[in-house]
């Protein structure tokens, strides 16, 4: 049996693809529905729903407040993939590289002999130092990987 949390993300996925990449819920709604605590919401979206996996997520508190769920799609002319880059500074875990490259291969913007490749350049097995400069150099090998495979210009 799944647990609650993937039931959770199970139904918020089923509610994005059914409203073409948009959805707006209440929190409290949804923790009723689900006999939780609107906290579990909280850690699906998170966990489940982060940029790294594509996903914006808006969120307004209050009597009338929503959460907004957003799927958000790469094509290599999107400014988002420009902005990905961009930020790409300083330290990044393995997880949220494998994240990103994870995404852009969903995408179709890498093929799967890229993503593999990138994926082993960056593993914690290659980079045998110790953190935080493991984190460091993971981050500048994945930002200069990608500036060649999208011919990104430094300003």
């Amino acid at each position: 049996m799944s647990s609650l949390s993937d039931q959770i993300e199970q139904y918020l996925r089923r509610q994005i693809k059914k409203y073409q990449g948009k959805v707006k819920i209440k929190r409290n709604q949804l923790a009723e529905n689900f006999d939780c605590a609107p906290s579990q919401i909280n850690y699906v979206l998170d966990t489940r729903f982060t940029v790294e996996k594509g996903y914006v997520v808006e969120s307004q508190r209050g009597g009338g407040g929503f959460i907004r769920i957003i799927r958000v799609t790469l094509d290599s002319d999107n400014e988002v993939v420009q902005e990905v880059i961009k930020n790409l500074t300083g330290n990044i875990s393995q997880r949220k590289a494998n994240g990103i490259i994870k995404r852009l291969h969903e995408n179709d913007l890498i093929t799967k002999r890229e993503s593999y490749l990138m994926e082993m350049a960056v593993h914690r097995n290659v980079l045998n130092i110790s953190l935080p400069e493991r984190d460091n150099l993971r981050g500048r090998i994945l930002k200069n990987m990608l500036e060649v495979i999208f011919k990104v210009k430094e300003d």
